[in-house]
C-alpha cells in the first residue's frame, strides 16, 4: 500500500523563495509579515520558477512498484536512494497489484500464480548458493519498493504536472497526489494551482 512520508522539507520555505527572488528584485523594502505568499504567487504566475529551486523537500515512498520506481528515477533532477535487491533478502517479497488485475478474479488468480512461481523460484536459486546480486533477476516489476527522493520545489512541480496528469499510469499519478497534499500543507503558494 502507498505510503508517502515527509522526512525534510525547507525550513520557512516560502520565505526562502521570497528572499531569493527579491535578490533579483532587489525589493526587499517590500518585505512585510505575510509577504512571501503575495510574492511567490507573483513568481509563479510570472513563470519565474527558478527561484523555487532554492527550497527542497525529500520524501520516503513505500508501498510502490519497481514499475512505479523505473518511472519516477527518469526524472533526472532529483536524488533517490531505493531499497536495494541486491543486499536486501527478497524471499518473501510484497507485490503491488493493478487495480484492473485486483477486480478480474480470474486475472488476478494468475498474476497471483505468477508472483508465488517468482518467489519459489527466487528462494530455489539462493538455497542452491545463488547470491541475491543475481537472484534478484527473477523478481517482477510487481515487486513493492521503498525509495527516498529529494528535489528541489521547481523540480517537484514538473513531476507532479506531468505525473497527477490523467493520461498518467495510475500508480505514479497516485504518488503525485499525494506528494502534492503533502506540499500544499507546507508550501500553499507555491503548490496551490497544482
Amino acid at each position: 500500500m502507498l505510503k508517502v512520508e515527509l522526512l525534510f522539507i525547507t525550513p520557512n520555505a516560502e520565505k526562502i523563495i521570497e528572499l531569493a527572488g527579491r535578490t533579483a528584485y532587489q525589493s526587499f523594502h517590500k518585505i512585510r509579515e505575510g509577504s512571501e505568499r503575495e510574492f511567490v504567487r507573483m513568481l509563479r504566475k510570472s513563470g519565474h520558477h527558478s527561484v523555487l529551486e532554492h527550497a527542497y523537500a525529500t520524501f520516503r515512498i513505500s508501498g510502490i512498484s519497481r514499475a512505479c520506481s523505473h518511472q519516477l528515477v527518469r526524472h533526472r533532477l532529483c536524488s533517490f536512494t531505493q531499497k536495494s535487491q541486491r543486499y536486501v533478502d527478497e524471499r518473501e517479497f510484497s507485490y503491488v497489484i493493478p487495480p484492473s488485475i485486483e477486480k478480474d478474479s480470474r486475472a488476478k488468480e494468475i498474476f497471483k500464480e505468477l508472483m508465488e512461481k517468482s518467489r519459489e523460484t527466487y528462494r530455489k536459486l539462493k538455497e542452491i548458493g545463488i547470491k541475491a546480486e543475481d537472484a534478484r533477476y527473477v523478481l517482477p516489476n510487481a515487486t513493492e519498493t521503498e525509495i527516498v527522493l529529494t528535489a528541489n520545489f521547481r523540480e517537484l512541480r514538473h513531476i507532479i504536472s506531468l505525473r497527477k496528469n490523467n493520461s498518467a499510469q495510475w500508480e505514479i499519478r497516485n504518488l503525485a497526489e499525494e506528494m502534492l497534499k503533502i506540499l500544499k500543507d507546507h508550501a500553499p503558494s507555491v503548490f496551490e494551482d497544482l
